[in-house]
């Protein structure tokens, strides 16, 4: 099977010579692979790195930019039966990531596949209890419901054909489309052993933007899920004692009980803002929440 690894880029110097560098040293035996990265306007030198890996890059303007339109832009241009997917700020933890990862494609249904995620170092305590909770120790292959995450994931191209991702999203891209193809009887895999680090570098408001812009895009594939203010204050409570717990327990909470507060106030307050927006999103609008300085 002939792979395309798709990577979306906006200033990804810090973590894509590792992630390059990894995906060169993967142990594919029957696999073919190619690099694809769709940049939006780098300034950083991440397109020099990504010349010097050879990948084959697609520029993408930045007022063009959404995230379904990047991944759509870079499908066109990939040539492997698998499209697999990965942020230009994870790595994969070892050599066997991909194979891992393509491997239930075409089995019993399945045609779309998402791998485990952890933190670095430098990784918000709370994100990381949002990691272990979404990304858990047991694989599940294939898995109930259409959760999917294209930080780390793998499609079939036929799919892809039929279906794309979304371009109007503000997120959430990879549920979407998941979400389709569950409705067409395919199935979704989760293959925890084919993990990657995802290190996140966010301001505070970066992480309230990233909560707002996904809620948006929630709207449309669950519209069922409202919040309410009162909803907002249990769940931030409940969410920061919880997590206050596992700082506990790792006798960190000194260290980090003022991030666990911060953290999962700038994360319900943007679910609950996003959930009550119902504007059709202007360029400026969209440069706020793709583009947060």
């Amino acid at each position: 099977m002939r792979i395309s690894v798709v990577i979306r880029t906006l200033n990804e110097a810090r973590h894509l010579p590792d992630l390059l560098r990894s995906i060169a040293a993967q142990q594919l035996e029957r696999h073919e692979c190619e690099v694809v990265l769709v940049d939006s306007g780098s300034t950083d030198g991440t397109l020099q790195i990504a010349e010097e890996h050879r990948c084959r890059i697609v520029p993408i303007r930045k007022e063009d930019f959404s995230f379904g339109r990047s991944l759509n832009v870079g499908c066109l241009a990939a040539t492997g039966e698998a499209l697999v997917f990965i942020s230009g700020h994870c790595v994969p933890r070892d050599v066997h990531w991909l194979a891992k990862l393509v491997q239930p494609l075409g089995q019993s249904d399945i045609v779309y596949s998402y791998g485990g995620q952890i933190g670095g170092a430098d990784t918000h305590f709370s994100e990381h209890q949002i990691f272990a909770k979404y990304f858990p120790a047991e694989s599940k292959v294939p898995q109930d419901g259409f959760y999917c995450n294209n930080a780390n994931s793998a499609l079939l191209r036929a799919e892809w054909e039929t279906l794309r991702f979304d371009e109007e999203l503000t997120g959430l891209e990879d549920m979407y489309l998941a979400k389709q193809l569950v409705q067409r009887g395919k199935k979704i895999a989760y293959v925890a052993d084919a993990c990657v680090h995802h290190l996140h570098d966010e301001t505070w408001r970066q992480v309230k933007r990233r909560f707002e812009r996904e809620a948006i895009a929630l709207q449309r594939i669950m519209p069922e899920v409202q919040l309410g203010l009162l909803d907002v204050m249990r769940y931030a409570t409940s969410a920061i004692l919880l997590d206050c717990g596992a700082a506990l327990q790792e006798r960190k909470l000194g260290k980090y009980f003022s991030r666990i507060v911060a953290y999962r106030v700038c994360q319900f307050w943007g679910a609950y803002k996003g959930n009550h927006s119902h504007r059709r999103l202007s360029r400026v609008a969209k440069e706020r929440y793709y583009f947060p300085r």
